[in-house]
């Protein structure tokens, strides 16, 4: 075989997009999370939702699947990576479902009607804005989007490990591959951080930069005042729970139920819920 001949890799044949989405994303939890959340505080069912940085809008269409009385909106300025999410998430998950889920090409803080139950930003995409402005800005136009009785619900990761480079791999059940998370650095002057996902493959082919973050590293009480300032009336942190695991008693290992919490310990690595009520 020739070298204009040979096999592409399995690096060159997969797709970015289904591999971060198993990689990265729970929308069947994050569903039940937000649904639980709002249930507890407001005493009623969300019905519709808006997804923040919604990338393929995986989350959005499954808002809508699980509730035949659902709507959502998702909200991304990548026309690329929407389009794609329209065509393997939205249009493949039936008529019915599609005819709920709106996905649109445009800066988040540009969509603030229709209003709705519960306005989202996930995996930390609202890092992007790396001043104090920014993110006070993002979150007022947030609240203006959201109901009378909305809330906003954004993540946050943090942690000691948070602030070295690192990698962390992870096989993905479903597609063979291993999915490489990477610190690639941390100022902590202004706490500029730079992430990126990695894809390795069994015949040794790479995925290098699959997706890369250029962020700030908020912390939560940061986050937390910001909100406030931009009129939100009060913000809640649910932290994951942890328990030793069976096979490492020093090993502590998330269960994936969430408490709301005001004093914690700080631990190597930890992800949180932020819930802000309008």
């Amino acid at each position: 075989m020739t070298q204009a001949q040979k096999a592409p890799t399995l690096a060159e044949q997969a797709d970015r997009h289904i591999l971060y989405q198993e990689a990265v994303q729970d929308p069947e939890t994050e569903v039940q999370n937000f649904t639980k959340f709002y249930k507890d505080i407001r005493g009623k069912k969300p019905l519709s939702m808006k997804e923040d940085f919604c990338g393929t809008g995986h989350l959005a269409a499954e808002w809508a699947k699980s509730d035949p009385k659902r709507t959502a909106i998702g909200v991304d300025y990548d026309a690329e990576t929407v389009d794609w999410g329209q065509v393997n998430n939205v249009d493949t998950a039936g008529a019915n479902v599609a005819s709920r889920v709106k996905l649109i090409k445009a800066d988040v803080r540009d969509i603030i009607e229709p209003k709705v139950d519960i306005t989202c930003g996930l995996n930390f995409s609202y890092c992007i804005f790396e001043t104090r402005d920014e993110l006070r800005g993002y979150f007022a136009k947030a609240r203006e989007g959201l109901k009378d009785d909305g809330m906003l619900i954004l993540d946050m990761f943090g942690g000691t490990e948070c602030y070295d480079a690192l990698e962390e791999e992870t096989e993905l059940e479903h597609n063979d591959a291993t999915y490489i998370w990477e610190h690639v650095s941390f100022n902590p002057i202004n706490n500029h951080v730079e992430c990126a996902i990695h894809f390795e493959f069994p015949d040794g082919s790479r995925m290098d930069n699959a997706f890369v973050y250029v962020w700030r590293f908020w912390s939560l009480i940061e986050i937390k005042e910001l909100l406030l300032e931009a009129g939100f009336s009060k913000v809640r942190i649910f932290w994951e729970e942890f328990e030793e695991d069976d096979d490492d008693d020093e090993f502590m290992e998330g269960t994936g139920e969430y408490y709301e919490a005001t004093e914690v310990e700080n631990q190597e690595s930890w992800m949180v819920y932020i819930v802000a009520e309008k």
